[in-house]
C-alpha cells in the first residue's frame, strides 16, 4: 500500500512538473550590438546624445517628445512610412558618462514585435576613435506559449538586431563623413 502511495504521489509530481514546463512562457531575451567611429566620442555623443533627437536613425521618419533629457522623459518616434513607437520613457542619462537607458512604455507589436523593452545606448573612448554600443532586453511580441512567426523569438530578435545595425552603420557614416 505504501509502494502504490509512492507510486502515485511520484506520477503526480512528474505531471505536474511537466505541465508547468509546458506553462512556460516566453524567456528574456537580449541584443548588443557595437561599432567602432574613427571620431572622438564627444563628436559622437554629440550627434546622438540628446534623448529627443532620432534623426541619425535612417528609420526614424519625425520624433516628439518632452522633458529634454531629464529623467521620464518621453518621446515618440514616428518610422518611415507612418508607423509609430507610441512611447519611450528616458529612465537614465548620463551626459558625463556619454550614456542614457530608456524603456518603450506604450508598445506596438504591430511597429516592433517586442514587449517589456529596455535600452542603453553608451559611447566610450577608445585611443581616439569611439566605439558605441546599443545593447537591449525584452520579451517577444506575443506572450503565450505557440506564437504567431511575426510575433515569436526569433521576430523580436531580428527587428532589434536590424533596428540597432541601421542605426550604428548611418551613425558612423555621419559622424565620419562630417555631416
Amino acid at each position: 500500500m505504501k509502494h502504490v502511495l509512492l507510486t502515485a504521489l511520484a506520477a503526480g509530481a512528474l505531471l505536474t512538473g511537466v505541465t508547468m514546463a509546458d506553462a512556460h512562457g516566453p524567456t528574456r531575451q537580449k541584443v548588443t550590438e557595437t561599432i567602432e567611429i574613427n571620431a572622438p566620442a564627444a563628436k559622437v555623443w554629440s550627434v546622438i546624445g540628446n534623448f529627443q533627437d532620432m534623426s541619425w536613425h535612417p528609420a526614424v521618419a519625425k520624433q516628439e517628445g518632452k522633458g529634454g533629457n531629464d529623467v521620464n522623459a518621453t518621446r515618440t518616434l514616428t518610422l518611415q512610412g507612418g508607423p509609430v513607437i507610441p512611447e519611450e520613457t528616458l529612465e537614465k542619462y548620463d551626459g558625463p558618462g556619454m550614456n542614457y537607458s530608456y524603456r518603450i512604455t506604450k508598445e506596438d507589436v504591430k511597429v516592433l514585435p517586442v514587449t517589456n523593452y529596455t535600452s542603453r545606448i553608451a559611447v566610450t573612448e577608445e585611443g581616439g576613435k569611439s566605439k558605441v554600443e546599443w545593447r537591449g532586453a525584452f520579451y517577444r511580441g506575443f506572450p503565450n506559449n505557440d506564437p504567431p512567426p511575426e510575433l515569436s523569438d526569433e521576430a523580436a530578435i531580428k527587428a532589434i538586431t536590424g533596428v540597432y545595425k541601421s542605426g550604428l552603420e548611418a551613425l558612423k557614416k555621419k559622424v565620419e563623413s562630417g555631416s
